[in-house]
């Protein structure tokens, strides 16, 4: 396998940075990096990219998450290794991430039970954090960058 091209982030001046503070702007809400982990690996396994279900899995590991919760989060509703909490910023993550499936993309289902868990801060950081991640996702995929080949 071999890219078309080099990562667009890396191309365009300042883009790596301008991605990057916008991925460490979610952690001063209080969200732990496990769930902000777990949601960039839901997100990546949805849209297919290799590149960041590689990486996520592999920090999520290294951080010490269980195999468990890491091998059944594509699974997370029939799996009893997440919390509630988990549960609903999951849910949160597939509908942001499947935005274009349903006329009504993320339903008042998904949203209350999510504000029941998270104040407006950690609420917005779970926003900015799935964009994020389906940014990432977009130009790996578009550009077919390959697992493990990027240093990360």
């Amino acid at each position: 396998m071999e890219a078309r091209m080099k990562h667009p982030a890396f191309v365009v001046p300042s883009a790596m940075q301008a991605l990057l503070a916008l991925g460490k702007s979610t952690k001063s809400t209080g969200l732990s990096d496990e769930l902000l982990e777990l949601v960039n690996l839901r997100a990546s396994q949805i849209n297919g990219c290799g590149v960041c279900v590689h990486m996520h899995a592999r920090d999520l590991r290294k951080a010490g998450t269980s195999d468990e919760r890491i091998d059944t989060v594509a699974g997370w509703r029939d799996a009893p290794f997440f919390t509630d909490a988990e549960r609903a910023a999951l849910a949160l993550t597939e509908a942001v991430t499947r935005i274009a499936d349903s006329s009504d993309p993320v339903p008042d289902e998904i949203w209350n039970e999510v504000a029941e868990h998270y104040d407006e801060a950690q609420l917005s950081a779970l926003l900015l954090a799935i964009a994020a991640i389906n940014v990432w996702n977009r130009l790996n995929a578009a550009t077919r960058q390959v697992a493990g080949s990027m240093g990360v």
